[in-house]
C-alpha cells in the first residue's frame, strides 16, 4: 500500500467525521444556512427588492421571494452578465457556467468564490465517503479520466465563461495531477468524436482505475475502446474497479456497461449542476444520494403533483416525506432565490435524507392525465433488462395521440438496442405490465380503454448519436431527455435512422 492510499485512508476518516456531525443535524444545518445567505445578501439589489432586511424566519421568505425558473429571474442574471456588481449577490461572480436552455437560449449561471469550493469538495468527499467505508484506496495510484467538456474559457465582461466541467478542471487538485488524464490539449477538443478518438488513443496504453463521466459518453469511449484494441475495458485496464456518473440513472446502462467491461465495478453517484453540486452517494449498502445540507444551499420542496396549482406549500427539509415526488426549489451563495432546478427527487431516507433523482417537472408524459415520470419508466426498462436478458444504448418515451385510424392512443418507447429481441412483443408487454403496477392512472386508462398498452420501436445503432449530433448537443453535460410530453424528439428520431 502506498503512502498516497494511506494518507487517503485517514483523510477520509476525517472527512465522514465532519459529515455525521452535520448531517445528524439537518434542520439546525439548514436553518444556519437560510440566515447566512439572508444576511449576506440582504444589500444587493435582489436583497432590497426583496426586502431581506426584514426577513426573520422562512415563512418571511416564503411570502416575499416568490418561486422563480432562470427565465423569470433573467433580468436580474442580465444585469450581472452586463457588469454590474451587488445585483444577485455580493460583488461580482467568479465565473460563469454556460448552459444551452431549451426555451432561454443560452443561460449563464454565476458560479461565485463562495460557491465554487463546494463544487470541487462535493466531488471529493463522495470519493472519501467510498474509501472509508470500502477500505479500497489503491485507485488513487492508478490513472484517472474524467470525460468533460472543454476548460477553454471565455471573458463576459470581465467574468470568465465556460462549461461548469471545464471550470472545474481547472481545479483539479495538484495531488491528482499528474494521475489526471485525458492532457489538456485533448480536453480542449470542441468536437465531441474527434475527443473521443483523441482520449482513446491517449489512456489505451495506461493503468486507468477510475473513469467519470455521463454515462452514454463514456458507454461511446467503451465501445470505441473495444473496437481500437479489441479487448473487453476490464482487460485493457485490470485495475479499474470505480465508475463516477452523474446526470441520468446508471441503471438502464448497466448491463451494456458491464458487458463492455466485462465485469462489474463499483459506482458512486453524483448530483451535481451549474447551478450547485446537491447530492452524493455516500454509501454502498445504502439507496440513494446523501442531500449536501451544508454546502451554501438552502433547500425548499413542492409535491410535483400540486407544484402547478396556485399557492402550492412550500415544504423545508424537516417536513419532507419518503416516497414522494418533490420539485427541489434552490437558494444559493452563487445568488440563485427560491430557484426552480426543473428537478424532481424522491427521498429513500430521512436520517439521514437521501434523494434519487426521479426526473424533471418538464420531462413527463400526461397527454391524457397518466403522469408518468422519468423514475417509472427506468424502472420499467431496467427489469425488462433484467428479465430478457437485453442490452441498450438508450431509450426514450413519447405519446403517439393520432395513431392509425381505428387504433386507439399509446405510449410510444422508442429503443436502441444492442440486437434486438425477436420477442419484442413480448418485452412490450412486459414494460406495459411493470407502467400499470407504477402508475394507477396509467391503469385506469388502459382499462378504461382511453390508451392501448404501449408499444416498443427499434432504432437502428447510432440513432441516438446522430439524433445530439442533429441538435448540437453531441457529448459534454447534454443527454437526451427520457420522456417527452409531445412528438417532437420522437419523430425527429424515426426521419433520421440510419439506413441499413
Amino acid at each position: 500500500m502506498s503512502l498516497k492510499s494511506i494518507g487517503a485512508k485517514i483523510f477520509a476518516k476525517i472527512i465522514v467525521n465532519r459529515i455525521q456531525k452535520w448531517a445528524s443535524n439537518p434542520i439546525e444545518t439548514q436553518q444556519k444556512v437560510f440566515e447566512t445567505l439572508i444576511s449576506n445578501a440582504k444589500n444587493t439589489a435582489f436583497g432590497k427588492d426583496h426586502s431581506f432586511e426584514g426577513i426573520n424566519a422562512f415563512n418571511d421568505f416564503a411570502k416575499q421571494v416568490p418561486v422563480r425558473d432562470y427565465e423569470e429571474l433573467k433580468p436580474y442574471v442580465e444585469r450581472v452578465v452586463s457588469g454590474e456588481e451587488n445585483i444577485l449577490w455580493p460583488g461580482k461572480p467568479l465565473y460563469f457556467a454556460k448552459t444551452s436552455g431549451t426555451t432561454s437560449g443560452a443561460k449563464y449561471i454565476p458560479l461565485t468564490k463562495e460557491s465554487m469550493p463546494y463544487h470541487i469538495e462535493a466531488a471529493r468527499n463522495a470519493i472519501l465517503c467510498y474509501i472509508n467505508e470500502t477500505g479500497n484506496a489503491d485507485f488513487v495510484d492508478g490513472k484517472m479520466i474524467f470525460l468533460q467538456g472543454s476548460p477553454e474559457m471565455q471573458e463576459k465582461n470581465g467574468i470568465k465563461t465556460g462549461r461548469l466541467s471545464g471550470i472545474v478542471a481547472h481545479y483539479v487538485p495538484a495531488y491528482l495531477q499528474k494521475n489526471r488524464l485525458p492532457s489538456w490539449e485533448t480536453n480542449c477538443i470542441e468536437d465531441w468524436e474527434t475527443k473521443v478518438d483523441a482520449v482513446v488513443e491517449e489512456t489505451k496504453g495506461e493503468d486507468m482505475t477510475v473513469i467519470s463521466g455521463i454515462p452514454s459518453w463514456v458507454q461511446m469511449y467503451f465501445e470505441k475502446l473495444q473496437k481500437n484494441t479489441g479487448k473487453k475495458v476490464g482487460n485493457l485496464f485490470k485495475n479499474f474497479n470505480l465508475f463516477i456518473y452523474g446526470g441520468v440513472n446508471f441503471e438502464p446502462y448497466r448491463a451494456k456497461f458491464e458487458n463492455l467491461i466485462g465485469r462489474k465495478v463499483d459506482s458512486i453517484e453524483l448530483f451535481p449542476a451549474s447551478e450547485g453540486f446537491f447530492a452524493f452517494q455516500d454509501s454502498q449498502k445504502e439507496k440513494g444520494m446523501l442531500l449536501l445540507l451544508n454546502s451554501g444551499i438552502f433547500y425548499e420542496f413542492i409535491e410535483a403533483a400540486s407544484f402547478f396549482d396556485e399557492n402550492s406549500k412550500r415544504l423545508t427539509i424537516g417536513e419532507v416525506k419518503t416516497g414522494i415526488n418533490y420539485v427541489m426549489i434552490i437558494s444559493t451563495n452563487a445568488g440563485l432565490w427560491a430557484y426552480n432546478l426543473g428537478d424532481t427527487v424522491q427521498f429513500t431516507s430521512i436520517k439521514p435524507y437521501r434523494v434519487i433523482v426521479s426526473g424533471r417537472i418538464k420531462h413527463f408524459i400526461s397527454a391524457f392525465g397518466e403522469h408518468v415520470i422519468g423514475k417509472e419508466v427506468e424502472e420499467a426498462m431496467h427489469k425488462a433488462i433484467s428479465k430478457f436478458k437485453i442490452s441498450i444504448t438508450e431509450f426514450t418515451v413519447a405519446p403517439q395521440i393520432l395513431p392509425s385510424e381505428g387504433e386507439l392512443p399509446y405510449h410510444e418507447w422508442l429503443v436502441e438496442f444492442d440486437d434486438a429481441p425477436e420477442n419484442l412483443q413480448q418485452v412490450a408487454k412486459f414494460l406495459d405490465a411493470e407502467m400499470q403496477q407504477q402508475n394507477s392512472y396509467y391503469l385506469d386508462l388502459i382499462e378504461g380503454k382511453v390508451l392501448q398498452p404501449l408499444k416498443v420501436s427499434s432504432l437502428k445503432k447510432d440513432s441516438f448519436q446522430q439524433y445530439m449530433k442533429s441538435e448540437g448537443k453531441l457529448g459534454g453535460q447534454n443527454k437526451v431527455p427520457r420522456l417527452s410530453n409531445d412528438r417532437k424528439i420522437a419523430d425527429t428520431l424515426l426521419k433520421i435512422q440510419p439506413q441499413n
